[in-house]
């Protein structure tokens, strides 16, 4: 071993994070080690810092929206050199030869990995993934900024873009955090009519900054209702990790109108099928993003403005930040410092 690095690692189920030195070693064959600036804190790392699967292997380090610099390529790596500024995401690697990996659609390959899964994750100073699993990070986008594209970025963006929708038409995001705010910028610069949903007030000013054209407190209002008022909407997203609101949201479709899961919970859906087959709605669920698609997400906030909204927290204090998370307490996703800077 060489020299070693701060990594944030969970020893026992629902145990605390805390910081060791990990020893560092040069990558294998396909392999790239990454120097980690920053790092998102997502939902799905509370999951995985609770650490409590059957088949969970201790230490586990959490982490998979990674930006940094590359410090070491493995054997066989070609492409990537020392210096070249990366992304990882919740896509982590694939087997590049079943039928998904060779028709371009490595996220939903069988043996796709996820860093803080599949190997430790990048909540620490450094990490090593396969190359595959990199993401190039376009001039002209901060590092700080770049993290969260890796998962919360490049879903928003691929939920969108890939819906088909009319042009000009009607987007209604349904949840305002970390993955909802951003889909709220992308189909605004998109050039939809896009409407914000969030429980209470206090957010409306905020979402209307970031392009919302619309609010609606769904405190206040049932959702689907409302946007039945408008006309309905061509493409429903819900990013809140819950599927209850999701049958009054489907009465909020117009004919031939789609809604889009990327945020759930361990619920079930319950659609009236009559209603699902006259009006010719799709419901349908939506994961990730291959890297090239992240190189797309990233290029695209470049030119028109799109950002996540973060609030940085030192590496060290990953553990208060799943608990801020859990709290939903963060506007609207904690980036993690591997300098220790606040």
């Amino acid at each position: 071993m060489s020299d070693s690095a701060v990594t944030m690692v969970v020893t026992e189920p629902r145990g605390s994070l805390h910081a060791v030195a990990a020893g560092t070693v040069p990558p294998p064959a396909g392999w790239v080690r990454v120097s980690v600036v920053a790092i998102g804190v997502c939902n799905a790392d509370i999951g995985t810092a609770a650490a409590t699967g059957e088949d969970t292997a201790f230490p586990v380090t959490p982490g998979h929206e990674v930006a940094g610099v590359v410090t070491g390529t493995g054997d066989g790596v070609e492409g990537w050199v020392a210096g070249d500024r990366v992304a990882v995401g919740w896509f982590g690697g694939s087997c590049g030869h079943c039928a998904h990996c060779r028709s371009g659609d490595v996220v939903h390959c069988a043996e796709r990995r996820i860093p803080g899964l599949s190997y430790p994750g990048g909540w620490a100073q450094n990490i090593t993934v396969p190359a595959d699993a990199l993401a190039r990070i376009p001039d002209g986008l901060d590092l700080f900024d770049a993290a969260p594209f890796g998962c919360a970025g490049v879903t928003a963006f691929n939920t969108i873009r890939k819906a088909g929708i009319r042009a000009g038409g009607r987007v209604a995001v349904f949840g305002i955090g970390g993955l909802g705010h951003l889909a709220v910028q992308f189909a605004a610069k998109l050039g939809y009519e896009t409407v914000a949903i969030a429980r209470g007030g206090d957010r409306e000013h905020l979402v209307r900054e970031l392009g919302a054209h619309h609010y609606v407190d769904s405190d206040a209002h049932a959702p689907g209702a409302v946007l039945k008022e408008f006309g309905g909407a061509d493409l429903i997203v819900c990013t809140a990790s819950a599927t209850a609101p999701v049958d009054e949201l489907l009465t909020g479709l117009r004919t031939h109108g789609q809604l889009t899961l990327v945020g759930v919970d361990a619920g079930s859906v319950t659609v009236p099928a009559a209603r699902l087959v006259m009006n010719g709605h799709t419901l349908t669920g939506h994961l990730t993003g291959s890297p090239r698609e992240t190189e797309e997400a990233m290029a695209f906030a470049v030119t028109t403005g799109v950002r996540p909204m973060i609030e940085r927290m030192p590496l060290e204090k990953a553990d208060d930040a799943v608990t801020r998370l859990r709290s939903g307490a963060p506007r609207f996703r904690i980036v993690l410092d591997t300098s220790g800077g606040e």
